[in-house]
């Protein structure tokens, strides 16, 4: 069957547009005039479809999120939404609680608090604040950013953690005044609670990905590259792939997953690598990506690791935040899935963590800097004009979350200090400089919603207009929509297959209200998306 959409401005790739698009069998067949779909349906039998003046661009693809947490967190109640205090967490985890308590003994598990968004008091909960919901039941909540948590006393009773408990690899533990665990966890001390937590079974993995799909869909988001295995502690690798691959035979997708594979233990990604596995293999709808590397924490936590201390830790003031690896242990972790067919992609924020990972992929490369399987830094926030040059030199992949500007502007300076600042959150630097950069939302540390992600990165403004960080680092809206689609689709080396409009193509596009490189950039959010397909089938439709 044809399908033919018309009256629209079709935006095909960056500097060229149609005003008809033609669809057969789940690929873009032409894009063109009117005139000229009307000769492509020689024979009249192609649906004509009027989409009224309507956008249409390229299916959204974010380049990096964790779809299966963001699904899990769709079904409890979102602490970035609901509190602007310790209080309110308190009265959050009351209500869940009632909720909970057909399941006595379960773990009440919460996630998006945020310090600096407290009215008043700025200080992070404490275990002292959780035990007004409970000392029986265990509790554990999770900063936004995913790299702190608090737990109550049972949960930490349960853990085992005591005043002599040493700090794990890669994570810490903050004591009280009275040399008390305080119940703040930092990066992997976080584990040491959460391994306790029952993994979730495959019929709830289920549930939490197509809940996770719909509202991506809605979003505009037809592709996702998406670190799941790291999900749930205790949840295998194999599990989430089962549920995958059985999701896909039933035709329950609606997302197209390019798996961003976080094996942290060594011998799971020797496992996995023993088993065949290796980037490229899969689907269309769930592929092996990169091996995902955890090089450090979180700018808001101040747990990204930095080359010199923190400008506004008066705690500890000599803190420079946590690298989550030795050189020598990431130097392995990368040549060694580098060497096995591997992708690599490695979570750095702080300038300090990059320029690890970025010694790291050098010595992976072995002199050749073709770099033909796109390794790259994931998230690439503190960069430095050093940092920047290599990128280049080494031809690296940069997936960037502009999304982050509505909540980093209020903190960076204040987190590096201004000189450090001007050279971070270099969005236009590095395409200038021809660097490969790609876009996502880091779901659900913020919300995938891309055309949130493209007014900062256009306006480099937060979302309520109040402040402004580095205008000159401002991008355009074509750009823009290119990090959010072909460059997206180049991460994950199926720029033959998506990202564009071009025939031959699959046909995932969205279907926006109006076309926002014509808007008011402060107002791009505001844009409806009213369709989205995936090979050309409708996946979401406001209207329906």
């Amino acid at each position: 069957m044809k399908d033919i959409y018309y009256n629209a401005v079709i935006f095909v790739q960056m500097g060229l547009e149609a005003e008809a698009m033609g669809v057969e069998h789940g690929r873009i067949v032409f894009v063109g005039t009117l005139s000229e779909a009307r000769i492509w349906d020689d024979k009249k039998q192609a649906i004509w479809h009027d989409l009224k003046g309507a956008f249409v661009v390229p299916g959204f693809n974010d380049s990096h999120l964790h779809l299966l947490q963001y699904g899990h967190g769709l079904s409890c109640p979102d602490l970035s939404k609901h509190t602007s205090s310790i209080k309110d967490i308190v009265e959050v985890l009351h209500n869940f609680r009632q909720v909970k308590q057909d399941k006595p003994g379960a773990w009440l598990i919460l996630r998006g608090w945020n310090q600096e968004s407290f009215n008043g008091d700025k200080r992070m909960p404490t275990r002292h604040d959780l035990d007004q919901v409970s000392k029986e039941q265990p509790i554990l909540i999770y900063r936004s950013c995913g790299h702190i948590a608090c737990a109550n006393s049972a949960a930490l009773h349960i853990a085992g953690i005591t005043r002599e408990t040493k700090n794990p690899e890669g994570g810490s533990i903050d004591f009280d005044e009275a040399l008390e665990p305080s119940g703040i966890l930092r990066e992997y001390a976080i584990n040491l609670v959460s391994e306790k937590v029952p993994p979730p079974d495959k019929v709830e993995i289920k549930a939490d990905i197509i809940r996770a799909m719909k509202q991506l869909n809605a979003y505009g988001i037809t592709s996702v590259q998406s670190d799941d295995f790291g999900a749930f502690p205790g949840l295998s690798y194999e599990t989430v792939m089962e549920v995958y691959k059985e999701l896909e035979v039933e035709g329950a997708l609606t997302v197209k997953v390019y798996e961003q594979c976080l094996l942290s233990d060594k011998k799971d990604l020797e496992d996995f690598i023993e088993k065949g596995y290796k980037t490229g293999k899969g689907s269309s709808f769930f592929t092996i990506g990169p091996l995902k590397l955890i090089g450090d924490g979180s700018l808001g936590a101040r747990t990204a690791c930095l080359s010199t201390p923190y400008a506004d830790d008066e705690l500890y003031p000599e803190n420079c935040g946590i690298s989550v690896y030795s050189q020598s242990e990431l130097d392995g972790r990368v040549s060694y899935g580098a060497d096995h067919g591997m992708q690599i992609a490695i979570h750095a924020i702080g300038d300090k963590a990059m320029e690890m990972a970025v010694h790291s992929i050098k010595r992976a490369l072995k002199g050749n800097k073709d770099n033909s399987m796109r390794h790259g830094i994931v998230h690439c926030q503190i960069t430095t004009k050093e940092l920047i040059k290599t990128f280049q030199e080494l031809n690296l992949h940069a997936y960037v979350q502009t999304i982050f500007m509505d909540h980093d502007n209020h903190v960076v300076e204040k987190r590096v200090g201004r000189e450090r600042a001007a050279d971070t959150y270099a969005f236009k630097t590095l395409l200038d400089l021809g660097i490969h950069v790609s876009n996502g939302s880091d779901a659900p540390v913020e919300e995938p919603d891309v055309l949130s992600g493209i007014q900062c990165a256009v306006t480099r403004t937060t979302l309520d207009g109040i402040k402004t960080f580095l205008p000159e680092q401002s991008i355009t809206v074509e750009e823009a929509l290119h990090t959010f689609t072909s460059m997206s689709a180049r991460a994950s080396f199926e720029e033959n297959e998506k990202g564009t409009l071009l025939p031959g193509m699959a046909a995932d596009f969205t279907v926006l209200s109006q076309d926002i490189r014509t808007c008011n950039p402060k107002i791009i959010r505001e844009v409806a998306v009213c369709q989205t397909f995936v090979n050309g089938i409708c996946v979401y439709d406001s209207l329906a």
